[in-house]
């Protein structure tokens, strides 16, 4: 197939108002090949951890050795060719294209989207590494920077590297899945599968109709599921933490496993309860509400804190960054270093691989109407200067303590690190018990948002899948979350994210040869000069057709298929 072939005109038409959720309600709108493989295969994973702990540990670390060792480079290279393709669609003749058709426009304002989308996209992580990433690189530089612990050239590239792993990276990640998704969905009308947009080089009738695309869905709810958990576990173990800090009067070196299970179940109840309210009511309530409590967090420790020093940080943090943004984005093992990129970088972006289809099914749900361009430097630019303003202040009032002679980074719970900091301001109590109040609401949302997905996904593309189904998915992350934890804590987490991440990769690469090759045909993409072909029209009677035009047909009126 060309994919450049298509130069025709093509007119988008009006907004057809018929869409999935047209079709069958209730038990009968699941996928019940989707649903149920992927239930399988979750609850049996669920089943070794807790009957065969040991040997289901030994098997994920052997395999997770094999992977990073192996395929390192895949990760690498591959975060970072997702930042350049995001930049090249952002900047490039596609950029003006709406993701949507005519007379359609955005359903929430523009604060709203970027607090759902990152409250979805990262925001346990930033409460759990928000200190300790940065004080940790200080006292332990990674194994490429040649300085010494504790120096300030150790802090500038602590926070360097720290920018590194939460700033135009991930998002990148983020945006090329979610920009394919939101294009498939709002502008070509197909149904909001992380498989659809491979109709573009395979066909509706080969990925929809023979079933091709279900595997690429149910890998994507796998992934889906063990990087919640990741975050979910996360979570726990920080409100674990606080919650013994404020029992014992000190810093526990590992709050256990019971304590951190407890709040997994407590607080699944809360995802069940949002995940019934919708995204309108329960996720967006629970974004705004992360947004005021993080701002009001934010503000009370640069007003307490070394603020002079937080703002000098700023500018020398950004000047790091980006003078050593190539030689980070292409740093593999190959001299050595393997198991401090397993640990840290390779970790990152397989975890927001693991999250792509969360995040990327979810960014799309909510940004109908944005034009190509505003979508890319929305999702690049908007959270990764949070993550400068948010890592500046926590960690920078870290590091600056950990200059001062307090070892923030030697409290011996990573999950303690946050509380290690606030415990040298004032109002030490009331500090903590926002912090884990934020955590908290952060564990709801995304694990809520991450329930919706599962259930668009195993529901053939509805925006509004059966809500029973949405709850049996809450339960169940809350479920793998508190069996990784009881199988092997933190590392546990780690292990299977990078593990369930890794064939997806090749999903994204897919995804991305999907949107440029729909992209190609898109009639607003402004176009070299040349001669302007005929004009065809988009038929809206067919909710999840692509457009008709020359490779739909072969001169002798074949079908897609039959002329491949």
């Amino acid at each position: 197939m060309d994919i450049d072939r298509p130069d025709e005109d093509v007119v988008v038409a009006p907004a057809n108002p018929v869409a999935a959720e047209s079709g069958p309600d209730g038990w009968a709108s699941v996928d019940k090949t989707v649903f149920g493989v992927s239930v399988a295969l979750v609850v049996v994973v669920c089943l070794l951890g807790v009957l065969f702990t040991d040997a289901v540990g030994d098997a994920a670390a052997a395999a997770l050795n094999w992977v990073t060792t192996t395929f390192g480079w895949v990760f690498i290279l591959g975060a970072s060719a997702f930042v350049v393709f995001s930049l090249v669609l952002a900047f490039g003749r596609f950029g003006s294209i709406p993701i949507a058709r005519a007379g359609e426009t955005t359903e929430f304002s523009t604060l709203s989207w970027i607090a759902m989308m990152f409250s979805a996209g990262m925001g346990i992580g930033l409460m759990f590494f928000g200190v300790y990433e940065p004080v940790t690189h200080l006292a332990t530089p990674p194994p490429f920077v040649d300085a010494a612990p504790g120096s300030a050239e150790a802090a500038e590239q602590a926070m360097a590297y720290t920018l590194f792993h939460w700033g135009l990276h991930p998002w990148a990640i983020y945006s090329v899945v979610g920009l394919a998704l939101a294009y498939s969905t709002h502008r070509m009308g197909r149904g909001n599968l992380m498989s659809s947009p491979f109709q573009a080089i395979f066909g509706r009738e080969r990925i929809e109709q023979r079933g091709w695309g279900k595997p690429i869905d149910i890998l994507a709810i796998l992934c889906t599921k063990f990087g919640s958990a990741t975050s979910l576990g996360l979570g726990a173990l920080q409100i674990a933490a606080g919650l013994s800090l404020l029992r014992t009067g000190g810093f526990a070196e590992d709050p256990g496993t019971a304590a951190p299970v407890i709040i997994i179940s407590v607080l699944t109840v809360g995802v069940v309860i949002s995940a019934a309210s919708g995204v309108s009511r329960g996720i967006k309530w629970l974004s705004n509400t992360n947004v005021v409590l993080a701002a009001a967090l934010l503000v009370f420790v640069f007003v307490v804190g070394p603020t002079v020093f937080i703002m000098d940080l700023v500018p020398a943090s950004l000047g790091a960054y980006f003078s050593n943004l190539v030689p980070m984005s292409l740093q593999s093992a190959v001299f050595g270093g393997g198991d401090w990129l397993a640990s840290w970088t390779i970790f990152y972006w397989a975890w927001w691989i693991s999250w792509t289809p969360f995040v990327g099914t979810f960014i799309a749900r909510i940004s109908r109407g944005r034009t190509i361009r505003e979508f890319v430097l929305g999702v690049l630019l908007a959270p990764s200067g949070v993550s400068v303003i948010w890592f500046a202040v926590f960690g920078g009032a870290g590091i600056n303590l950990q200059h001062n002679g307090i070892d923030i980074a030697g409290t011996g719970s990573e999950a303690a690190g946050f509380f290690a900091m606030l415990n040298q301001y004032p109002f030490f109590i009331g500090a903590t018990l926002v912090v884990m109040v934020l955590t908290a609401v952060f564990f709801v949302s995304g694990a809520d948002a991450g329930s919706l997905v599962m259930g668009t996904l195993s529901s053939r593309g509805r925006t509004t899948p059966w809500t029973p189904l949405v709850i049996i998915w809450a339960i169940l992350t809350g479920t793998v979350a508190a069996v990784l934890l009881f199988v092997g804590g933190l590392g546990a987490l780690q292990t299977f994210t990078i593990l369930a991440a890794t064939p997806f990769v090749l999903i994204m690469i897919g995804l991305c040869v999907s949107l440029y090759v729909d992209l190609r045909r898109d009639p607003l993409r402004r176009r070299r000069p040349g001669p302007v072909r005929s004009a065809m029209v988009v038929p809206t009677e067919v909710p999840f057709a692509e457009p008709p035009g020359p490779r739909d047909t072969d001169e002798k009126g074949g079908s897609p298929s039959d002329s491949r």
